[in-house]
């Protein structure tokens, strides 16, 4: 028994725009990882993998790091839950 609780069945709700904007930075899982290792923040390049594809959680202070490294706002990485609750 998982005890990791699940929402709408995603391990977090930053996969699918982490993905898009890691893409659009034109950073690679290496790369974006190298910087976040830069900020003290270490998240291998399977784990960010493992992030966009909806199997491993996301701590708090891993959400500000990308989000700095994407040069982007944390709420930009929320909008999709966001949108559901309005």
């Amino acid at each position: 028994m998982s005890l990791i609780v699940r929402f709408d069945g995603n391990m977090n709700v930053i996969g699918k725009l982490l993905k898009e904007y890691r893409i659009k930075k034109d950073l690679s899982y290496e790369k974006l990882s190298a910087k976040l290792d830069l900020m003290g923040i270490s998240i291998h390049k399977q784990s960010l993998y493992d992030i966009e594809n909806n199997k491993r959680t996301v701590k708090d202070y891993e959400l500000f790091g990308i989000a700095h490294v994407l040069g982007i706002d944390v709420n930009d990485l929320l909008s999709d839950i966001k949108k559901q609750f309005e």
